[in-house]
């Protein structure tokens, strides 16, 4: 009989990090069947999904709450799925609501979890550490300093390097003046990169905010905006840029964005972290709804959100490598604000892209999905 893997990566980001591994096992034991919960990347590998993570993409607690009965659905028919599939081992990617849920269920089968990219439970609910030492039998960390948090809880936890660098290693850009020249973009402009985000809900509040800042900024400098959407997302998420068709905003990939931009605006979360790789100044924003703001704000018990900061932390000459503007703070006007400030002053660019850059070097030492695979092979 076949071996099988089951999968759960409820997210984008999710998808790209598991897709590499798989992508890796697959050519040593390329008879492995692969099902349950990726994205298009996984797809591509031929896995059989029985949900796309542009479902399952799902953030802040009250939209958690509105969409129980989805979740519970969705829960029921992974079950359903594992109890019929048998797989030989299960790997689990970050999205911890479902994940630890299924991780419970699938070590009641006895089938081995391997857990790829932690909870960040050294920021919130720090409880979950009990189910982690439960019911993981692999946990597998993509930030060194995770090791030493979970050997305090008790979990033998492995730091097996971050997947966004090893992607990062296999991209290949063209030159600026090419790019430049592509685009129409004349030499002396300007380039500022918007980045809003890869959900619904924070592209709704964040990304009308970036746009004012931008229009703002259009006045003082001649300035091309780099706008990276989100392959996933269609572009009635991006209603907002009807209104700014006065801005010269050039579409192109994130990735693109971060590496052809002298300053990019960017939603909290993993592409924080992909700039920081390309040592790209930024300026971190995060909005959402009150309640669910007031919620979180009880709960995180960072001094810092963007990943960026959390990463460089030690390494710093300041409390911050980039600036955090949140909530309140994220509007148009305040975001203009700290633009000027790296856009005015070189000194202020290039330390923050040498903090940066040095962050990522901490880092870049292991490539994960190798790593990963042959875990995943033991276990077959």
């Amino acid at each position: 009989m076949a071996k099988k893997l089951f999968v759960l990566a409820g997210e984008v980001s999710g998808d790209m990090h598991a897709a590499g591994a798989i992508a890796e096992l697959l050519k040593a034991r390329p008879d492995i069947k692969v099902f349950g919960v990726g994205g298009e990347k996984i797809r591509k590998l031929g896995a059989e999904l029985l949900y796309d993570t542009a479902q399952m993409s799902i953030m802040g607690m009250v939209e958690v709450i509105k969409h129980a009965g989805f979740l519970r659905r969705v829960i029921h028919e992974l079950k359903g799925a594992v109890l019929r599939e048998k797989p030989s081992v299960a790997l689990l990617v970050d999205y911890p609501g479902m994940n630890l849920i299924m991780a419970r269920f699938l070590r009641q089968q006895g089938i081995p979890v391997i857990y790829y990219i932690s909870p960040q439970v050294w920021a919130w609910k720090e409880g979950r550490v009990k189910a982690i030492r439960r019911d993981v039998d692999r946990l597998l960390v993509i930030f060194d300093f995770e090791v030493e948090f979970f050997r305090r809880h008790g979990i033998n936890a492995e730091f097996v390097g971050h997947p966004v660098i090893e992607e990062l290693a296999e991209l290949a850009f063209p030159s600026r003046e090419y790019f430049l020249k592509q685009h129409s973009i004349a030499p002396e402009t300007r380039l500022v990169g918007l980045l809003p985000g890869s959900r619904k809900q924070e592209i709704a509040y964040i990304l009308p905010e970036l746009l004012k800042a931008a229009r703002m900024l259009s006045r003082d400098y001649p300035v091309a905006f780099l706008f990276g959407q989100a392959p996933h997302l269609g572009r009635e998420v991006y209603s907002a840029l009807s209104e700014y068709s006065d801005l010269s905003i050039v579409e192109c990939s994130a990735y693109e964005v971060m590496q052809f931009s002298e300053l990019a605006l960017v939603t909290s979360g993993t592409a924080t972290f992909e700039s920081l790789c390309f040592g790209v100044p930024m300026i971190v924003v995060y909005k959402t709804g009150q309640l669910n703001y007031q919620i979180g704000k009880k709960l995180v018990k960072l001094k810092n959100i963007a990943l960026a900061n959390i990463v460089a932390k030690g390494l710093l000459s300041s409390d911050r490598a980039v600036p955090e503007l949140l909530q309140h703070k994220a509007n148009g006007e305040e975001i203009y604000r700290q633009s000027r400030v790296i856009l005015d002053d070189p000194a202020v660019a290039s330390a923050m892209r040498r903090e940066l850059l040095a962050a990522r070097a901490k880092l870049a030492e292991v490539s994960p999905s190798p790593r990963v695979a042959a875990i995943l092979q033991e276990y077959l």
